[in-house]
């Protein structure tokens, strides 16, 4: 197989910083190898990247460029199934852990993006390596992911939450709105504070309830883009109706940055759509909003 070119930074070559220079990190992931439903989210990294240049610097929100007031820089893509289609789960989670150790061991923010749900099983258990303390998972997404094993692997994107649930980590899902029985039995068994979706659609007061619900000063944020109303975001693999809006997510996260420290981020499961362009760039101004928050939260 041919070697594909490299992806292009995120934002734009004139503002990327250099790896030593820079307080926040992207690293593409571009991982597919147990996907259900709709494929193509190996693709979803490199679309991200080429959205990119699209934005404008400048956060109206926050009031700020924040690109040339933190340094970001675009690490080279690894566990990369276009280049290694044969990669096995268990191995691109090593390789994922790995390499988040490094990046994070340098004091950088890592926002990993994906590829398929699977792959947070390595960023976090990077963290959780790492980290002397305990810290909540937030987790973003239409579904549950809490399933033991899905098509005969645990580390199917189906599974994910449920690795971190073994990992013994605290989590708060946010927005799910479809699950299985065994999903259902777990949430009960251990007390898991889910965030409902047709409940969050009720409830003004739902996020300062949510946040209630975080025992952790330390948490790390893992967005399944399926968690979006895929009328916002239709370049998912497995769409569920009834998902947060832009500004419900907005206004979650700023409050999440504001109240405990963020130690990392991803952003998964994109499978762009042919003839669009909105999930791409609705991905990669969501990726600038991680960036911004991160940077008001701690100076």
């Amino acid at each position: 197989m041919p070697t594909l070119p490299s992806l292009p930074p995120f934002l734009d070559s004139t503002v990327e910083s250099s790896y030593e220079a820079a307080r926040v990190v992207i690293l593409p992931i571009p991982y597919e190898a147990t996907t259900t439903y709709r494929k193509g989210c190996e693709s979803g990294p490199e679309a991200i990247l080429a959205a990119s240049p699209q934005l404008e610097y400048y956060d109206v929100e926050l009031k700020r460029e924040t690109c040339f007031e933190i340094g970001i820089h675009t690490c080279e893509p690894v566990a990369d199934t276009r280049q290694q289609p044969d990669l096995a789960p268990e191995r691109m989670v090593e390789t994922v852990k790995e390499t988040v150790m490094r990046l994070v061991a340098d004091g950088k923010f890592v926002i990993a993006l994906g590829g398929e749900h699977g792959i947070s099983v390595g960023v976090v258990a990077a963290y959780q390596e790492l980290l002397s303390e305990p810290f909540t998972v937030i987790q973003i997404d239409a579904h549950g992911d809490l399933r033991h094993e899905y098509e005969g692997s645990i580390y199917n994107h189906a599974c994910i939450m449920r690795r971190v649930v073994d990992m013994g980590l605290p989590t708060l899902p946010v927005g799910i709105r479809s699950i299985c029985q065994e999903e259902a039995t777990l949430i009960n068994d251990k007390q898991i504070p889910v965030q409902w979706a047709h409940e969050i659609a009720e409830n003004p007061n739902w996020i300062e309830e949510a946040i209630a619900q975080i025992s952790t000063q330390k948490v790390f944020i893992t967005i399944d883009l399926d968690g979006l109303d895929p009328s916002l975001m239709p370049g998912v693999g497995t769409p569920q109706p009834g998902g947060l809006s832009w500004y419900d997510l907005m206004r979650f996260l700023r409050r999440v940055f504001a109240t405990r420290e963020v130690i990392g981020c991803d952003i998964m499961e994109l499978a762009p759509v042919v003839d669009s362009v909105v999930s791409e760039f609705t991905a990669a101004k969501l990726v600038y909003k991680l960036i911004g928050y991160q940077l008001a939260s701690r100076g």
